[in-house]
């Protein structure tokens, strides 16, 4: 997936997890069982994670490579292992 629709899928699940919240406390203030929709908060919060963490990955891959091009960048961490 792009780096572009990973960040803009992070940016509309946060917009529902918002939502699901409110949805939440509304659901305590009615005195209902809010149960099913904190299970589903928590997925959605980590699916939210994972998208996170492939877009960290994705931002330091292309933070490795010189810009415009293919070709990775040997910095003084990779130079160690050699």
């Amino acid at each position: 997936m792009p780096l572009e629709a990973v960040r803009a899928e992070i940016e509309c699940m946060r917009r529902q997890i918002h939502r699901q919240r409110k949805d939440i406390r509304s659901l305590e203030r009615a005195g209902i069982s809010t149960k099913s929709a904190e299970e589903l908060l928590g997925r959605m919060l980590a699916k939210v994670d994972d998208l996170c963490a492939e877009r960290d990955r994705q931002v330091g891959e292309q933070r490795r490579k010189y810009p415009g091009t293919n070709k990775v960048i040997n910095g003084p961490i990779e130079r160690r292992f050699r």
